[in-house]
This record gives C-alpha cells, sequence and structure tokens, in this order.
C-alpha cells in the first residue's frame, strides 16, 4: 500500500462533470489499494471572479479580507467532490486550511506554510476515508485566514505530501507534463520525461505555469517525487525528481517566458553607498518582490537603476518608488508594462560553453533588442519588447534543437 498525494487545478475541477471524472480517478487509486489525499483548487474562473468583486467594492481592498474572500472558492470545490465519493460509496471528507491545520506567517495573500499538523489526517487515513484537503489556503497563529498566492494549491500538496512522507505527489492539470517550451507557441514542443528540482524551479521562478516555485522549493528540500500529469487521460507524464547524468547530457532543457513583469527605472541616481537600499527597502516592506536589476556605470557621479517587478504590483511599486526617488533625489522615474523576459534553461549549460553567444545571436538575427540580462549557473534571461515574446520563443527553441527528442549537448 501506498500514500498518494493528488492534486487537480481549476480546469481539472471547473464543471460538475469534470469533478465526477476526477472523483472517478480518486476512487481507482483507493481501489488499487492506496491511501489518498486529494488538494483541489477553486473551479477555474472562480477566483478571478471573487477578485473582480473585490476590486470593484475598493481599489485597494484590506489584503486581511481579500484572503478571507478568495478562500472560499476551494471551499466549494472541496465539498462537492466529497459528496460525490460518497455518493459513489466512500468514505471521504473534507478539510479546510484551518481544520488541519496548515499554519503559515501572516503575509496575507503571499503567506509561506510553516507547519502542518498531520495528526487527524492519519487518524481519518486509518479509517479508510479519502480527504479531500483545500489548497491555496492556510492559518495564521491568530486564527486569520491566509492564502498562499496564485498557484498556491501545489504548494499545498507538496507540503501536505511532505508531510504525511507520501509516496508521490501527483499534480494533475490541463498538460499531460513538462514541455520543453509552450506547445500553444511552438506546436513542436516536446514532453521530458524527467526535470531536475533545479531546472523546474527556474522554469518556475520565470513564468512556466505548470508548478509553482514554492511547491518545487518544498519538493527538493523534504524530496518529494513530483509527478505532472493530464487528469483528462492515463498517460504517463513527467518526473520532477533529483538531477542524474542523463539530464547533464543535455545542454538545454527548456525556454520559458514570463509576461507578467514591468520594467522602473529610477534614473540619475546619486552614485553613493546605500542609495540601492533607500530605494528597495519600501519594496521589500511592501513585501514586492524585485526580479532583475542592472545599475548603470556611473557617469558625473549619476547613475539609472533599473528593475523588474511583477505586473500585478506595478502601480503599487511605482508609487513607492517615485517616492524614494523624490527622497534620495533622483532625477525621475519612467517605467514600462509592455515588456517580456525569455529564459533558456538547462543543467548542462554548466559544463558547456557558448550558449549565451547562441542565444544572444538568435534574437539578434530576428531583431530584437535585448533591454535586460541576467544569468545563474543553469538559465540566461534576456527582457524584450513584448509584442516579440511568441517570436522569441520560436526561434530559440529551434536554434537548441528542442523539437527533436534526447538532444544531446555538442
Amino acid at each position: 500500500m501506498a500514500l498518494v498525494v493528488q492534486k487537480y487545478g481549476g480546469t481539472s475541477v471547473g464543471t460538475i462533470d469534470r469533478i465526477r471524472n476526477v472523483a472517478r480517478r480518486v476512487a481507482k487509486t483507493y481501489d488499487d489499494g492506496n491511501d489518498v489525499v486529494v488538494i483541489v483548487s477553486a473551479m477555474s474562473g472562480e477566483t478571478n471572479k471573487l477578485v473582480a468583486l473585490a476590486n470593484e467594492i475598493c481599489e485597494f481592498p484590506s489584503e486581511r479580507e481579500y484572503d478571507v474572500l478568495v478562500a472560499t472558492g476551494e471551499q466549494v470545490t472541496i465539498a462537492l467532490l466529497a459528496m460525490c465519493l460518497q455518493s459513489m460509496g466512500y468514505k471521504a471528507k473534507s478539510y479546510m486550511g484551518h481544520q488541519i491545520p496548515i499554519m503559515t506567517d501572516s503575509v496575507f495573500s503571499k503567506a509561506r506554510i510553516e507547519s502542518i499538523d498531520d495528526k487527524s489526517m492519519r487518524e481519518d487515513l486509518k479509517n479508510g476515508s479519502i480527504l479531500i484537503v483545500a489548497g491555496f489556503q492556510g492559518v495564521d497563529r491568530e486564527g486569520n485566514v491566509t492564502t498562499l498566492g496564485r498557484g498556491g494549491s501545489d504548494t499545498s500538496a507538496v507540503a501536505v505530501a511532505a508531510a504525511l512522507k507520501a509516496d508521490v505527489c501527483e499534480i494533475y492539470t490541463d498538460v499531460d507534463g513538462v514541455y520543453t517550451t509552450d506547445p500553444r507557441i511552438v506546436p513542436e514542443a516536446s514532453k521530458m520525461e524527467k526535470i531536475s528540482y533545479e531546472e523546474m524551479l527556474e522554469l518556475a521562478s520565470l513564468g512556466s505555469k505548470v508548478l509553482q516555485i514554492r511547491s518545487v522549493e518544498f519538493a527538493k528540500k523534504y524530496g518529494v517525487v513530483v509527478h505532472v500529469r493530464s487528469s483528462f487521460n492515463d498517460n504517463p507524464g513527467t518526473l520532477v525528481t533529483k538531477e542524474d547524468k542523463d539530464m547533464e547530457a543535455v545542454l538545454v532543457a527548456g525556454i520559458s517566458y514570463n509576461k507578467d513583469e514591468a520594467k522602473i527605472c529610477v534614473q540619475r541616481v546619486p552614485d553613493k553607498p546605500g542609495i540601492a537600499a533607500q530605494i528597495f527597502s519600501p519594496l521589500s516592506h511592501a513585501n514586492i518582490t524585485v526580479d532583475m536589476i542592472i545599475q548603470n556605470v556611473s557617469h558625473d557621479g549619476f547613475t539609472d537603476l533599473t528593475f523588474t517587478v511583477p505586473k500585478a504590483d506595478f502601480k503599487k511599486a511605482l508609487k513607492i518608488v517615485e517616492e524614494s526617488a523624490k527622497d534620495i533625489g533622483a532625477g525621475g522615474v519612467a517605467s514600462d508594462e509592455s515588456i517580456a523576459k525569455v529564459s533558456i534553461v538547462g543543467v548542462g549549460m554548466r559544463s558547456h560553453s557558448g550558449v549565451a553567444t547562441k542565444m544572444f545571436q538568435t534574437l539578434s538575427q530576428e531583431g530584437i533588442n535585448i533591454q535586460m540580462i541576467s544569468t545563474s549557473e543553469i538559465k540566461i534571461s534576456c527582457v524584450i519588447d513584448a509584442k516579440y515574446t511568441e517570436l522569441a520563443v520560436r526561434v530559440l527553441h529551434e536554434a537548441f534543437g528542442l523539437g527533436k527528442k534526447d538532444v544531446k549537448a555538442e
């Protein structure tokens, strides 16, 4: 007997028929002799509707009340799935985040899981129940409902799998695995049989929507094997697991893109110690994540400082930066929401040269200007004009031969 944690995303539970389909899949896993814990998201589109209601009430809703509101989407799904399984003759029990409890910090809408009490879940599993857990949500030490941010149900699933020491965490979604890039842009994209935690971390952080980055961090930290699969067929998916020699032989594993960032440039910043801290500290205090940062060479004691932030935080970040710019005597603030980040990722890049040159040449040949560059051991990211995103992804995918199976480093 194995302990299997399964997670189903919004599209997988988007209608009553799809919830019934999930129930049948869960029941089959249980009938095969496994203990089963299921984590579900809200029905597709529900969270967006709730967010729209909040924004209709006021421009900047209370973060605490925002979490109270958006957490209700998952409550609906867990109840419906539990009812469906019960109608099929199975013992099923639903859990909201606070009922387990899944303890988090108090950073509303972006909370981080601190601990999970697995006692009640283990008792129910021993009694033969299938457990249905609301993803995306938890509770802080003061008893407030918290949410984990978009895609947080993935994190809930891996965290529960880690707490229960599950044999596998199956992430069911509307795609049947992790592809070399978005198949909607490049139909020739190929599905990977397996990918390392590090590569998946980079792809998730760079805009890949298959898995949320914090779920991969949990998986890597606790050694949880994650199997990304489709909820609409029985095809094998992609295993996210420890790095091995086969992965190192592949030069570039995948191409990702992200249109959900905006660029802010603080112009004519006094080039003095401590000035950067004065700009970025207020953003940190507002829980705004800063991604790429570039500082130009100083001229006449002044420099330009350019960085990117999530587009969802752009208005808030711009207001904060404009105030900081006045305080430090900067020349002004410019911004651009029409950007995209395109990245190549692969553990094989550690031991092979010429990858960056090939990427830059490929983009140059298509007349695509690079505005910012960021690198790590296993990835290279370029900020470009958003209108060239699809073109950049297609030409890079072709340049690195990712449409072919088992492409090895040259």
